[in-house]
């Protein structure tokens, strides 16, 4: 195995644009190589990317690994699959990593089909086991009741996709030099077997939750749809976004990309306010990293109040209108 060295980072833009999970990762790749003394290379496909390099750089990455090709300007399943394979073979690095958004979810287990090694898919949680130097790759199961932590012993590369939001960014440094190269991948025809006809772009205005900096997050406590509207309209004066757990979603009140969670994202927002939410651990582990969790709720004894810096005790119903009129009253004070 010692043909097989350094963390490589399979990184994801989108319309030119590189995702936030790839730093996240770059930051993980470089905590992961130190411990290794190893290097962190950074991969990235796409029409226009050169420009994205510095980027992936100023994070931590020492090299960085450039495709272009018109072929690449969207993703297609294929030519990215020859594409991440082709390197990955080449370079061989001894882990791998992508982010668990959906097109790490389509494209990773195809790489590592192609190359012929496993994946942990959807993992919370990397870290270098200090007796056999494996990389120990954590991740829910049983419906997010149980982790499993996961070793690949034998084949190479250790790969794995992560949840976006679980790894916190590093700073940027602009000091930081590293090794940029163009990588040439040849496309034949048999590569293009998908054509996209039509592109619908989501709704611009709707922020991901794991990017949000506000979250008015809502348990089964709200107790019906139609109280969803207490939510957004908290959410509107406080220019955040609306999340849940999974019991909320589970009921049909929310998308499921809305649900934080184990079974759902990661997010660290600024300010994360608890409404009607019990605390269950599994919801405990998608938003315990925020900065102020302020939580809501008519049980003195419900465990979110364990992990929330204020906590409330009282009906949502009651609460909340009168925290809005609160929040209006001093908007208007201070303009």
């Amino acid at each position: 195995m010692s043909e097989y060295k350094n963390v490589l980072v399979v990184c994801e833009q989108r319309d030119g644009n590189l995702q936030s999970v790839s730093l996240e990762l770059i930051g993980k790749a470089r905590e992961l190589a130190d411990k290794l003394n190893e290097e962190v290379i950074a991969v990235i496909a796409g029409s226009k990317v050169e420009g994205l390099t510095r980027d992936l750089i100023e994070h931590g990455a020492d090299k960085v690994y450039y495709v272009e090709d018109k072929i690449l300007e969207k993703y297609i399943t294929e030519p990215y699959v020859k594409t991440m394979s082709t390197i990955i073979k080449d370079l061989k690095p001894q882990i791998v990593l992508f982010g668990a958004s959906s097109i790490g979810r389509d494209l990773a287990p195809r790489v590592s089909a192609r190359i012929g090694c496993g994946l942990t898919a959807d993992c919370t949680k990397l870290e270098i086991d200090e007796e056999t130097g494996l990389l120990n790759m954590t991740r829910p199961t049983f419906g997010g009741n149980l982790l499993a932590t996961i070793q690949s012993p034998e084949a190479r590369p250790q790969m794995s996709t992560v949840r976006p939001g679980v790894m916190p960014k590093q700073e940027d440094d602009k000091t930081r030099t590293g090794e940029v190269k163009k990588y040439d991948i040849t496309f034949e025809d048999k590569d293009i077997n998908v054509d996209i006809i039509e592109e619908k772009v989501a709704d611009k205005k709707k922020i991901k939750i794991e990017d949000a900096d506000v979250l008015i997050s809502v348990g089964r406590g709200i107790g019906s749809a139609e109280n969803m509207k207490l939510a957004y309209d908290l959410a509107e004066v406080l220019e955040g976004e609306v999340s849940s757990s999974r019991a909320v979603v589970d009921s049909g009140w929310l998308e499921k990309d809305r649900q934080v969670g184990q079974t759902g994202k990661t997010v660290r927002p600024n300010l994360y306010i608890a409404l009607g939410i019990s605390g269950a651990i599994q919801h405990l582990a998608g938003m315990e990293e925020s900065d102020l969790i302020v939580a809501i709720n008519k049980n003195p004894d419900a465990n979110i109040f364990n992990v929330a810096d204020v906590g409330i005790i009282g009906d949502i119903n009651e609460v909340v209108p009168e925290l809005i009129k609160k929040i209006k009253a001093a908007k208007a004070k201070k303009y």
